[in-house]
């Protein structure tokens, strides 16, 4: 919460004044709207949690879509994304503050004897100190503060501090991860053998993010106040203390990535979001809990050189720390869209009010915030796993302002959870916002966080059995009391860096209250703000792609972004080029320029500069996403709510040109392969047909299909257990020849999705489907608020010509005669490895994800690559 102290309480009466004053500026939302939309966020609350306690718990995790628990071990690995999870029921311990701020006391009651009868810590799992201890040990400090709270109040008389004495355990099991020479916490630890050591599996590690050593402060302090302990809160401090120290002096900014041994930063890109948010969180928060000023002190240095360096609104741009005037990155993560609620605490309120209203305009643009999304409020990353920043600034600005235009908002964020997000077994993560596609995924946070702020900000006063304002918000949403500053310390070390010497800049504390003198000057303030942000998120829909018509002779030469490897004429004039496309072993392609091959030297000259366009090509689409499409369930129960990623074709109706998909219902063919003609083709007419991945080309199945009179197909992988969480998307090829004749769309499943059609296929007799390249609302077929119009979506090309992917295609350059062909070693371009399937119908293309793949991976698989290369040209020989 944005309660301060005692010194800064005069300038918040006078805000909350203000306050009331402002009212009038707008209209309000009536006392029934808000109780509607506060019962709205109640019963969402039951669906997501009662799904999980009846289909997950005692798991970490519900999977919405397959409505099970997530069992760390159990299922594919999620690489560091499980490492919050550690065998301890963590979506019951996250939600059970939630559950005594919601009203629901006896739900939280049978909460708290579940969490004490069922949870073990002491389990041989190497987990995030970061993630443990906001949720795990930040959850059981909140559901301790909420059931002494009830107690007082009569309630709960049978609770003696278990919740407290678990909280202990775990705070004493993170502990030897801070046993390093900076202070810095090693970023994992086993529950029970700490670190270091075979059997802990960890300690290796060298860094550290900053939002992860410094988001310790305000958990490892309350549990030594509430316990009397100063052990907890001495370390926190010291890793504190620390990153202070390693501040770049001259731009006053921290970086992202630190080496917990020495000190050197590692990542030296600085912004608000992933990797150092929650550091400057806890330092003001560290001030509002503790009273501690020198946190405030650091805050407000951080703060000012954000403003300075970071900030340019409405955006938030990360920098270098040594060279802060230049810029880091061109894109802004969702992380970020805490920093206006952290505004409000600091009194900031202009500069909150302009990026909260660029980051609900990329959200009625996408209907959730991507992951990532560019300057000109295009998706970066597409996924979106229900994250709660945005509501929580909503929820802040809403109680600094009172202006309900922050009512709509939430009533905007609820609306897309209910159409976009949930599913019949809870709410899913989109995995993507553009396509509307779900990821079987619930997070913790989602319970813990977002429904705490929805229903605060809708609720009135009398709807809360408690002052919110006695108690600080952790990172996580837990509620810690205020009392806690009056806590004795008294036993506490000294601090390490204490700043000793140093005094107190009383001009940085100028606005540690909300600043009136910027509160609404006049009645058109907040509209005047947020009309250029609106005006510019709507004026930056992608413009139509101008598409060349495939160049021939006399005209320009071939480009790399017209080049189909399925067409004659290309072929021909890579010939002319020097070009060759050679055929790997695996069905891959390979294109090598022999520029002695070329007709003449200025097709050589044109050869040379096609290779180079390639190159550059591919590598900047390996940076991006394939465009994926959705499978929507659409027919009872699902009623349009499963929504499964699919991967596209490079043949067929293209999607992403129908304004309204293609819509039928399912039926497996017969032969499931479906290469060769239909036995079952009179049931597959009009119908969508399932086939199995294998045997065949992608095309021949589609050809055969067709015949029948399907009017559309979905392959299903027959590799157990492949799954889009885990595997890259890709687009299925051709087959090396023409495949004008095919017009039905064919999408492609991983098997996990493809179990959740079969599924649904054998639990109802009839399930009708969607494919489209986005996900529709319920009962609405056209183009979301907010939506670029369909004809100005960034298409790679028009549906009547297909040119490949260039992400698809390895282009080499080899300026060696036939004399020495094969003998002559072949240089990587740029270290780039990805193909166009053209030969074998059972290999997809894979779209490579640099972001994923470290320098020395691409270079091995290259190096691979390479020797089948040679041994191809050898075979040959």
């Amino acid at each position: 919460m944005w309660m301060l102290h005692s010194a800064t309480m005069l300038p918040a009466f006078l805000l909350l004044f203000l306050m009331r004053t402002s009212n009038s500026l707008s209209e309000t939302m009536s006392r029934d709207e808000k109780s509607k939309l506060r019962n709205q966020v109640l019963e969402m609350f039951d669906h997501a949690y009662q799904n999980y306690m009846d289909h997950a718990y005692p798991a970490d995790e519900l999977m919405p879509l397959t409505c099970r628990g997530r069992v760390r071990g159990l299922e594919p690995s999620r690489g560091d994304i499980d490492d919050a999870l550690g065998k301890f029921s963590l979506t019951l311990i996250d939600t059970l503050d939630t559950l005594a701020l919601l009203n629901k006391t006896v739900e939280f009651e049978e909460a708290v004897r579940r969490v004490v009868a069922d949870v073990r810590l002491d389990n041989d799992i190497v987990v995030s100190v970061f993630e443990t201890n906001i949720r795990v040990l930040g959850g059981l400090l909140g559901g301790h503060s909420m059931a002494v709270m009830l107690k007082e109040s009569g309630r709960m008389v049978w609770y003696q501090d278990e919740l407290l004495h678990m909280a202990k355990d775990l705070g004493l099991r993170l502990l030897p991860a801070f046993n390093t020479s900076s202070g810095l916490p090693y970023p994992r630890v086993n529950l029970r053998y700490g670190v270091r050591g075979p059997e802990t599996r960890t300690g290796t590690e060298t860094d550290t993010c900053t939002a992860c050593a410094g988001t310790i402060i305000l958990e490892f302090a309350a549990l030594s106040r509430f316990t009397g302990d100063p052990t907890f809160e001495a370390h926190a401090r010291r890793a504190l203390d620390f990153l202070w120290e390693k501040r770049q002096r001259h731009s006053n900014l921290v970086g992202t990535t630190i080496n917990i041994h020495s000190g050197e930063w590692v990542r030296r890109d600085s912004g608000v979001g992933a990797g150092i948010d929650s550091y400057y969180e806890y330092l003001m928060k560290a001030y509002i809990l503790l009273g501690d000023d020198r946190f405030l002190q650091r805050f407000n240095t951080h703060y000012a050189s954000i403003m300075k360096y970071i900030s340019q609104p409405p955006l938030l741009l990360d920098v270098h720390i040594h060279k802060p005037l230049l810029p880091a990155r061109t894109w802004m993560d969702s992380l970020l869209a805490f920093f206006p609620g952290l505004q409000v605490l600091k009194g900031d309120i202009q500069p909150a009010i302009e990026t909260h209203e660029m980051l609900y305009q990329v959200t009625k643009k996408h209907n959730f915030l991507p992951e990532a999304f560019t300057t000109d409020f295009r998706v970066h990353w597409a996924q979106h796993p229900l994250r709660p920043e945005f509501a929580e600034s909503t929820y802040f600005l809403y109680k600094a302002t009172r202006d309900p235009y922050y009512l709509e908002v939430g009533r905007t964020i609820l609306e897309n959870l209910n159409r976009f997000a949930r599913v019949p077994c809870g709410f899913a993560a989109m995995k993507d916002v553009r396509t509307g596609s779900h990821e079987d995924r619930m997070d913790s946070f989602f319970l813990a966080e977002m429904f705490k702020y929805l229903f605060l900000l809708f609720a009135e006063e009398e709807d809360l059995h408690f002052n919110v304002e006695d108690y600080v918000f952790t990172t996580e949403a837990h509620l810690l009391p205020l009392s806690l500053s009056t806590a004795s310390n008294s036993q506490a070390p000294p601090l390490v860096n204490n700043m000793a010497g140093e005094e107190l800049d009383d001009s940085n504390f100028e606005w540690t209250c909300p600043n009136t003198r910027l509160l609404f000057p006049d009645p058109a303030f907040p509209r005047n703000l947020r009309e250029p942000i609106k005006s510019a998120v709507d004026n930056s829909c992608p413009r139509p792609t101008t598409h060349r018509r495939e160049p021939g002779m006399g005209r320009p030469p071939l480009r790399a972004q017209d080049f189909m490897a399925n067409n004659p004429e290309h072929l021909e004039l890579l010939r002319r080029m020097g070009v060759s496309l050679i055929h790997l072993k695996d069905g891959r392609v390979q294109l090598v320029q022999h520029a002695t091959q070329a007709v003449s030297a200025v097709a050589a000259e044109d050869g040379m500069r096609f290779m180079q366009e390639m190159m550059e090509l591919s590598s900047q689409q390996q940076k991006e996403q394939l465009p994926p499409r959705a499978v929507q369930i659409v027919s009872h129960p699902f009623f349009g709510r499963v929504v499964l990623t699919a991967g596209p074709a490079q043949f067929g109706m293209d999607l992403s040109k129908s304004s309204s998909g293609v819509r039928g219902f399912v039926t497996v063919a017969e032969p499931y392969k479906g290469c060769s003609e239909l036995s079952n083709g009179e049931i597959v007419a009009g119908r969508i047909a399932l086939l199995q991945r294998g045997q065949c080309m992608f095309a021949e199945k589609a050809r055969h299909i067709q015949k029948a009179g399907a009017i559309g197909g979905i392959v299903i992988d027959d590799n157990e257990g492949s799954s889009s969480d885990t595997a890259p998307l890709f687009q299925m090829a051709g087959d090396g020849r023409n495949t004008d004749d095919v017009t039905l769309p064919l999408l492609f499943l991983f098997h996990k999705e493809g179990n959740i059609l079969l599924e649904a296929l054998k639990e109802n007799r009839e399930v009708e489907v969607l494919l489209s390249d986005k996900a529709r609302d319920r009962g609405t077929d056209g183009a979301e608020e907010g939506d670029c119009p369909t004809e100005e979506k960034d298409h790679t090309s028009p549906a009547s010509s297909k040119p490949v992917d260039q992400s698809q295609v390895t282009t080499q350059e080899q300026t060696t005669d036939d004399s020495v062909v094969g003998q002559e070693s072949v240089q990587p371009a740029e270290g780039l490895s990805s193909y166009i399937s053209v030969d074998e119908g059972e290999e997809p293309a894979v779209d490579g994800d640099s972001s994923s793949q470290s320098e020395d991976s691409l270079m091995a698989d290259w190096q691979e690559d390479l020797e089948a290369f040679k041994q191809m040209e050898k075979d040959e020989l």
